[in-house]
């Protein structure tokens, strides 16, 4: 049980909640703070000053005056109105961290909405009850209205849910779970809607696959090195530890150690050659550039993930209600642009090893990694298809957080697009997962045909996960499920357990 108190959510128990179904609860502590909150609502609600998204309308209509007896109705409205979000639905990982997200930053005690409310949304995680959530049709101006109104829909008995394959009528999925439609009062449909929990969701999830990314990136960087026969000698800590640089340190250190002790290595060890390509001895430089800015997304997304994005905030204290802009997403939109950015990193040095690998001027290896070239291709298209997903990833690197359109009647005149940029970075996160396992696929090859010599036990080991999977190529067939098998392995963490040795 994950307990949420707006403060102290990390990454990893978002992760256990997306992925491995941890239920979560309002911390003990944060329910006196919703609930002192929502008594200020309740006194405005009851006076006769007018407050934004509690007796007017919203945006360009924030001077309309709302008559008491409509307050509810206002609510209903406006979760109905804003869920136009189009296109494929998140995923339900995506969707369970949005939820645990809002909920999170509705127990912080800012948003004014009622215990009640905040606990039927935990109810939705806890029972599995994901609502159906269209990807696009946020810009993350007052955060991610779209893509939470359609989240609040399932939560007052209508939209729909998504388990990945199908829909369900969202009063029909709560009637099942034995949950009861939320009759909002004033300002919870606001209060449900309005931050950047869509964004922040797709960009955590990514964060956490890009780290993992980084992690494979070396093993598999290793064992291509090792099949090249290229020198351990630029990951000397010597070397690295003159730079400062925390992230290319370590990524150093895992070369250093993965090949450490490898039969094939000290087979060339007086080979005479004296600089191998950058591609090989620049790895920790590139690798580590990566990490560098994953640290820096990783705290931007770990403030974010606690921060109250409402607005009107509620200051149940001095019992103020007061009008900012928190729910601007521009500090995700930017991170997630620097996640495709630093994925990329990984993936062009990746697809130049690969290209390096199945070259017979550059490997000393057969001709695309096969023993009876031109009756057979090889692993040919494979280093082609690291080429194609490589070109279309420098297209995920224009910054979204660049552009800005004005909505709302120009009420919202400076956006963030936010979310596009997260999407993206999930896309990029995606095609660079695949240009890695087209090289784990050519280095195995590589170190199968160096045989009977042999890399270290944490490299073989990896090489094993693969060969579990994907057999020695012998005769031609297609790469792509063998492919899509070793992204499979990358996407769990299985080719760094493999090695059994501590991947940092």
């Amino acid at each position: 049980m994950i307990l949420l108190d707006g403060s102290h959510l990390t990454l990893d128990q978002l992760l256990a909640i997306a992925d491995r179904g941890a239920e979560v609860a309002l911390a003990p502590g944060a329910r006196s703070g919703v609930a002192a909150a929502r008594a200020v609502v309740d006194r405005v609600t009851d006076g006769d000053a007018a407050v934004y998204g509690i007796n007017t309308g919203f945006g360009n209509f924030a001077e309309t005056r709302i008559d008491h007896a409509d307050l509810a109705r206002l609510q209903v409205n406006l979760v109905r109105s804003h869920a136009a979000g189009v296109d494929a639905p998140l995923p339900p990982r995506a969707v369970r961290a949005m939820m645990a997200l809002r909920a999170n930053v509705l127990a912080k005690g800012y948003s004014g909405i009622r215990v009640d409310t905040l606990e039927r949304l935990l109810a939705l995680v806890n029972h599995g009850v994901h609502p159906r959530v269209p990807s696009r049709g946020s810009v993350g101006a007052s955060g991610d209205l779209a893509p939470l109104a359609h989240l609040a829909l399932v939560l007052i008995g209508e939209g729909q849910t998504w388990d990945g394959q199908r829909a369900e009528d969202g009063a029909r999925a709560l009637a099942a779970a034995g949950l009861e439609p939320v009759t909002l009062g004033p300002k919870e449909g606001l209060a449900l809607i309005n931050g950047t929990q869509a964004s922040t969701a797709v960009l955590a999830l990514a964060l956490a696959g890009a780290a993992q990314l980084a992690r494979a990136a070396d093993v598999v960087a290793a064992l291509t090195i090792d099949a090249l026969l290229g020198s351990r000698k630029p990951f000397d800590p010597r070397i690295h530890a003159a730079r400062a640089f925390p992230g290319q340190a370590a990524s150093a250190d895992n070369l250093w150690r993965l090949i450490d002790g490898s039969a094939l290595n000290h087979s060339h060890a007086d080979c005479g050659r004296v600089q191998d390509a950058y591609s090989e001895r620049c790895v920790p430089q590139v690798h580590g550039a990566a990490r560098e800015a994953l640290a820096w997304i990783r705290h931007v997304v770990s403030v974010e993930m606690n921060a109250a994005t409402d607005n009107p905030m509620v200051f149940a204290d001095a019992g103020d209600i007061v009008s900012g802009g928190n729910f601007h997403g521009a500090p995700v939109a930017l991170a997630a642009d620097l996640l495709a950015m630093a994925v990329i990193q990984l993936a062009t040095i990746s697809e130049r090893r690969s290209e390096r690998l199945v070259n017979p001027a550059l490997s000393g290896l057969p001709a695309f990694l096969t023993a009876h070239g031109g009756l057979q291709s090889g692993l040919m298209m494979a280093q082609v298809t690291a080429a194609a997903l490589t070109s279309e990833l420098k297209t995920t690197c224009h910054p979204a957080s660049a552009d800005t359109i004005p909505t709302s009647a120009n009420k919202e005149d400076h956006v963030s697009m936010s979310m596009g940029a997260a999407l993206k970075a999930e896309r990029a996160l995606q095609l660079a997962r695949h240009v890695l396992a087209v090289e784990m696929l050519c280095a195995c090859q590589a170190i199968d045909l160096r045989a009977p010599l042999l890399s270290t036990r944490a490299l073989m080991g990896a090489h094993g996960a693969v060969r579990a999977v994907v057999p020695t190529l012998v005769d031609d067939r297609s790469p792509a499920p063998d492919i899509d098998a070793i992204a499979a392995l990358i996407s769990t963490s299985a080719l760094e357990y493999a090695t059994g040795v501590v991947v940092n």
